[in-house]
Parts: structure tokens; sequence; C-alpha cells
């Protein structure tokens, strides 16, 4: 009898088990969480989840065939393993640590390991039982907040600064005023032979300097600067490279190259010229001073269209701009100094030799004073990028330049549909277009022109080539042909001629326009595929 109970007990206690292993496989492999077992000793993955598979991007086959450190990010290692040998010794209870995986197809997820480590009965390790949260979007989160802070706080910073040099300029405006203006009386009682004549030049030409550096504190200050005119930044460019400070630029650094590349049919600003050349002036002279040396410096306009917002040392909007770019192969920015270069006096040129430590703070209050943004880019040993975004505007400056007269690319009549996930870019289409004579109509997405050409035919369509969300321009007219082969477009996209542009236009689109929009330029493309003869 007891025997047979033994054998009972025992069936009892192995089903108990078998129960056991079976919940806990359940619960292990459906946990909303990475789970995992490891060889406390080699890092190996003896046993993983379905959702540690699916945040490393690896099958589980293949997880198991490799280790811990394996997957984990170079930098996170010696941290982790410092860590979790202390959990080993005994001198901590368990393993907590956040860390980088390196994903299968190279991306990098953020993950919150909890590990505790199970001994035999004589206290030696023999497994780790890992969860592992998948933490990515909290670390992304939190990093946006940090550069959003960062922004707000150098914003704050540059307007308390601004504050601060405005009331130091006007005082020091009163102080220089007398010395510029008597020091110049002297000067002229003097006898121009005279060893006093000298001195007095002395003190009205460090006078003048002195006035310079005031013009600039007013500047940072953000005061006074009438951005009411309408500027071509082109034109301002070429007149700085026709000054004397340029040309007293280039003999001091007799090494250093300075090449202009100014994009034909650049669009207008609305600004102030004086304040556009100081900050054109303060960039190229501050490219030149870091470079030892041969090197180059190169200024560049262009036109360009931003379909996506920009994160950089600003973040930009979408919209139209005119883009001025002062690049230089000189000595870079180290990462603890780019977040400072604005602020006034943070120089690292000699104080009265290379500078009043005020250039780049001039060049931060110009831009937004004229409602603009800057990015900067830099390397160190390699150089620097300052890019610097002006918005667009379609005013016409008072002596407007002569243009060509749009009797060529008007209308006859004909019929267009304009394609554009931008209301307002829409809307600036339709105007051109309907100002040209064109019956226009648009619509926000490609799905939408779709639908609409099934019922209504259009002689041609403006096709922007990148909507989102929703299909692409490409797409858009591939099923468009479905519906009416032959049909004529115009591609239109604010970046450069892409892959997809290519095949979009070898599949029968006539043109491609670079935006922004510009009336002659748009106008002259309808038309020209407006006129193309089918067979062409």
């Amino acid at each position: 009898i007891q025997q047979a109970r033994f054998i009972t007990e025992r069936r009892q206690a192995e089903e108990a088990l078998r129960e056991s292993e079976e919940q806990f496989r359940v619960m292990f492999e459906l946990a909303s969480i990475g789970m995992a077992q490891n060889d406390p000793q080699t890092g190996r993955w003896l046993r993983v989840n379905r959702k540690l598979s699916d945040i490393t991007g690896y099958s589980p086959d293949e997880i198991l065939a490799l280790s811990v450190p394996d997957i984990t990010h170079p930098e996170d290692r010696e941290r982790e393993c410092y860590a979790f040998q202390r959990v080993l010794r005994g001198e901590a209870p368990e393993f907590r640590v956040e860390k980088r995986f390196i994903c299968k197809d190279g991306s990098v997820a953020w993950v919150n390991v909890n590990a505790t480590v199970i001994r035999d009965a004589a206290g030696q390790p023999f497994l780790t039982m890992a969860a592992i949260e998948n933490i990515t979007e909290r670390k992304q989160a939190e990093e946006a907040r940090r550069k959003l802070e960062e922004r707000l706080q150098r914003a704050e910073k540059m307007e308390v600064l601004g504050t601060l040099a405005g009331g130091v300029a006007h005082d020091l405006n009163n102080v220089l005023g007398i010395l510029v203006g008597y020091s110049e009386l002297l000067a002229e009682k003097l006898p121009a032979d005279s060893p006093l004549r000298r001195y007095a030049d002395n003190i009205l030409q460090s006078s003048m300097r002195g006035t310079a550096i005031i013009q600039d504190l007013l500047t940072l200050a953000r005061r006074g600067v009438n951005i009411s005119e309408v500027v071509n930044l082109n034109r301002v460019v070429s007149d700085y490279l026709r000054t004397p400070e340029f040309e007293k630029l280039q003999s001091y650094h007799s090494g250093v190259r300075i090449l202009a590349r100014l994009e034909d049919g650049l669009m207008n600003i609305q600004g102030s010229p004086i304040h556009l050349a100081k900050t054109i002036m303060n960039l190229v002279s501050n490219a030149a001073e870091s470079i030892s040396g041969p090197g180059d410096v190169a200024i560049r306009t262009e036109n360009r269209y931003l379909d996506r917002l920009i994160q950089g040392y600003d973040e930009m909007r979408e919209g139209d701009y005119v883009v001025l770019t002062v690049s230089d192969t000189g000595s870079g920015i180290s990462p603890d100094d780019l977040g400072r270069i604005f602020e006034p006096f943070y120089t690292k040129k000699v104080m009265g030799k290379s500078g009043t430590g005020l250039g780049l703070a001039v060049v931060w209050g110009t831009v937004k004073d004229h409602h603009g943004y800057i990015d900067v880019q830099s390397e160190e040993g390699k150089g620097s990028t300052f890019t610097l975004y002006f918005p667009v505007t379609r005013e016409a400056p008072e002596k407007a330049e002569k243009a060509a007269l749009p009797d060529s690319y008007a209308s006859r009549g004909e019929s267009i549909l304009v394609v554009d996930d931008v209301k307002e870019q829409r809307d600036l289409a339709m105007i051109m277009l309907g100002k040209l004579g064109y019956r226009v109509e648009a619509v926000a997405g490609g799905e939408e022109a779709v639908e609409r050409l099934k019922d209504k035919k259009a002689d041609l369509v403006v096709l922007d080539m990148i909507m989102d969300p929703g299909i692409d321009g490409m797409e858009t007219y591939r099923r468009i042909l479905e519906i009416n082969p032959g049909q004529k477009a115009v591609v239109v996209s604010g970046f450069s001629e892409t892959d997809r542009v290519q095949k979009t236009l070898e599949m029968g689109a006539g043109a491609f326009v670079r935006k922004p929009y510009i009336l002659e330029k748009l106008g002259l493309a309808v038309r020209k595929e407006l006129d193309r003869k089918p067979a062409e």
C-alpha cells in the first residue's frame, strides 16, 4: 500500500511539474516584453521569446547563435559587463541597466534590462533570467525634449544678452559720439606735420571702430533694423566681393581661395541690405580666419523649397527660401563650442586682431530679424558650413528687373489640374497659372487626383513629386496613365531631380520644375508640354 501511495504521489508531482513548466512556457512566450535565458558565464542566449525577436529584428534561431555582447552597442558593453560581474560576485542582488542593442538592420534600440542570476545548491550561478523592455520611443521623446529645451534656453539667453547689449550700446553711443566729434575737431585744428595730429587721428580711428561695435550691439539687440526693402541676395554678395574690406581680407589670407557660386534667377527676400552685407562679411571673415595656410571658402546661393521640417541648430518650417551657404575647409568647431558660437564675445580669436567677438552674434541677430533660420554643421579638422534660410517674398523691388513678356507662355484655353499636398503651394500655383489665363483646379493628393481624372479630363497635370500622406508623384502618374494613356504632365519638387523623378519623366511626363514656383519658369514648362506633339 505504501509503495502504491508513493507511486501515486510521484506521478502527481510529475504532473504538477509539467503543468508548472507549461504555464511558465506560455507566460514566457506571450509576455509583452522581451524574455530571455542566458548562460551567466558566456553570455550565450539559451532561450528567447518572440517579443525579443521583434525588438532586435533577429529570428529566435539567429539570436540563439549569438551572445549578449554580440548585439550590445560597443559603447555600452564595458558598463554592462562591470554591473553584471558585481551581481555574479554577490555584491548586488540583481542586474538593472539601460543599454542599446544593435538590431539586425543596423538600427539602434534602447532597452531596459532587469535580470536575476539563478544559483545551484552550491551557490554557483548556472542561469540568468532577463526581462527586456523596449524603451526606444521614450528615449527618442526625451532626446527631442532635451533639444527643444536647449533651443529654448538658447533663445532666452540671446534675448537677455540682446537687452543688455541694447542698454550698453545706448550708453556707449553717448560717450563715443563725443570722442569722435572732438577728436575730429582737434585733428583739423592741428598742423599736418604736428606729432599731436597723429595722436588725434589715432583717437578718431579708434572711436570710429568703437562706433562699428555699437552698430553690432544694436543689431544683436535687434533694434531699428528695417527689413521692409525687397532685396536680391546675389546682388548683396556681388557688392561685398567688390568692397575694400574684402580686398583687405584677401590680402591677409593670401593662401585662401574664396569662390562664389550664385544661382541664376535667385528669388527676392524682404530685408535690410546693410545688415545682410554685414552678415556675409562676418561669415566669410570667420571662415577665412579658421583656415591656417591654404584652403577654400565657398559662398553659394540657391532657391529651395522645403517639403519637410529640417532640424539642426534651428528647426525650419516648410516653405520657399533663399538659401545662403558659407563653407570652409578650416579647423572646424568642437562639439563643446558649437552650442555657444552665437553668444557675444564667445570667440577663440585674438581680440583686437581677428575681430570683436560679435561677428556671429550679429549674424544670429540679423537672421532672426529677417525671420530666417540657421543650420550649422562642423567637424573638427574638416571645416564648417553655415547655412542661412531667408523666407522668399514675391513682392517686386522698386526698380524691378526687366522680365520676359508672358505672351509666349500664356494660356490658349487649356485646363490644368494642380496636385500638391501643401495648401499654400496649391493656391500659389493656381494663382500663377490663372494669371496666365489657364482654367485651373487643384487637389490635395495623388489618390484624389486619380479619382478626379476618372470623371473630368485635364489638358495637363502639374504634379508634386513628394506628397505625404499618400502616394507620391511617380505612383500617381502611373495610375493616371492607366486611366488616360498619354496624359501630359509637369513634375515639380523642392528637391533635386531624383531617380523617381527621372522614372516619371521616362513614363511620359514632359518636364521637371524645381520649386519654389516662379511664374516664368512654371509657365514656360507648362506651355512647352502643352505644345509638345504626341509623336515626340
